[in-house]
């Protein structure tokens, strides 16, 4: 299998303008959402754990829950990202309608490689190797109300993209989620596809 570095990109394409592609949303459901992760609903107080639950994956480093205030998020995107080592949960303050793109996560276990399955395997600068998404996988999420999404580990997202000028957000994730990564620890990985994605 080819394993190669991963490719930085900046906010221009070197070949041109970007296609553009629209993309209708879904509603964000446990049943619709389920291969990029779990839709978290309300359940009574005092109901046990069980699978309709947030599956939390935050072992391999210090977990981080904070409110996140975003702004100018319009209903489009150029870049995609994934978290190799964490789960992430995020939902909206006061339920207020959101989007989110996302494609399955594709990280590519280190046997599978040297065993020479998959291909376009890329490996990032912090080691994990995945193959981009196709523009093809990229989908686009409603969410609405009082839930939160929960990311499965290394699953591709762009968003939180909302209408409203600002909209604040809760975030768990591990502390060091988007630190650089010319630091020790990497969990992020950032492509860009030739593609202008629109939700329409």
């Amino acid at each position: 299998v080819n394993i190669s570095s991963r490719m930085e990109y900046s906010g221009e394409s070197t070949q041109g303008p970007l296609a553009v592609k629209k993309l209708k949303p879904v509603e964000a459901t446990p049943e619709t959402f389920e291969e990029f992760g779990q839709v978290i609903e309300g359940s009574p107080d005092g109901h046990g754990f069980g699978p309709r639950d947030a599956q939390l994956d935050l072992s391999r480093g210090t977990p981080r829950f904070y409110i996140m205030s975003l702004a100018d998020r319009a209903l489009k995107f150029s870049t995609i990202t994934h978290h190799a080592s964490v789960t992430q949960c995020l939902g909206s303050i006061g339920g207020q309608v959101w989007y989110l793109g996302v494609a399955k996560s594709s990280i590519v276990d280190s046997t599978e490689s040297r065993n020479g399955k998959g291909a376009n395997v890329v490996q990032s600068p912090c080691g994990h190797l995945y193959v981009p998404p196709a523009v093809e996988d990229v989908h686009v999420f409603r969410i609405a109300g009082p839930k939160f999404l929960k990311l499965n580990r290394g699953t591709w997202h762009a968003g939180p993209l909302f209408v409203p000028e600002k909209m604040d957000f809760y975030n768990l994730e591990l502390s060091n989620t988007n630190v650089s990564i010319s630091f020790s620890h990497c969990t992020n990985c950032s492509i860009m596809p030739l593609v202008h994605f629109i939700v329409s």
